[in-house]
């Protein structure tokens, strides 16, 4: 199991009229959650006021205490009080890589900006390649500088220090830079 944070993004539909309801169960379940291990926060969203359509989010430090919650006794009754109030429409869990096209956004209101879809996967090819490319060719050109004896292992070692090298750069640094520059592009309405 990984041992990346998941988020969990639910899109629920709530009937206008049982809005004071819903909330009061959404917000019995967050704190149900707050006492839970490796619960890192929630929150939910509507598109506009009076809208029908609300994505509720919560996420968890790792898969398997996710996993621990959503087993729960705890959980399943919870979720059998709200039966009759939501509808269920989709359950979608993001860790790793999808993470880097999530825009920032505020999630522990009720109110907010509107949950942005993850961009195309075409898209988020382009924005890993543009990072990627340059730093793998900078980190390729400097080690043969610095090792020249590197061109003489063999290919499995190379490539195992290469990716040891550049993966965190990349997670951490190169690709919230580029799709922090490519968010207007990546999250362009489609035509």
């Amino acid at each position: 199991m990984s041992s990346a944070p998941v988020t969990v993004a639910i899109h629920r539909a709530v009937s206008p009229d049982r809005v004071p309801e819903v909330t009061a169960w959404v917000q019995s379940g967050v704190r149900l959650a707050n006492r839970w291990d490796g619960f890192l926060g929630s929150g939910w969203i509507r598109a506009s006021e009076g809208a029908a359509d609300w994505i509720m989010l919560y996420r968890f430090a790792d898969a398997a205490r996710l996993e621990a919650w959503e087993e729960s006794r705890e959980r399943r009754r919870w979720l059998a009080a709200g039966e009759g109030l939501v509808e269920e429409r989709r359950v979608e869990k993001r860790t790793g890589i999808e993470g880097w096209f999530d825009p920032p956004m505020r999630q522990d209101e009720p109110t907010g900006p509107p949950l942005l879809a993850a961009p195309p996967r075409w898209k988020q090819s382009v924005a890993i390649w543009l990072g990627f490319f340059p730093v793998n060719l900078a980190f390729t050109a400097l080690i043969g500088w610095l090792v020249p004896s590197f061109a003489d292992l063999h290919v499995v070692l190379r490539v195992l220090v290469t990716t040891l090298v550049l993966t965190p750069i990349m997670s951490f640094w190169v690709l919230p830079w580029v799709t922090g520059r490519l968010s207007g592009w990546l999250h362009a309405p489609r035509r």
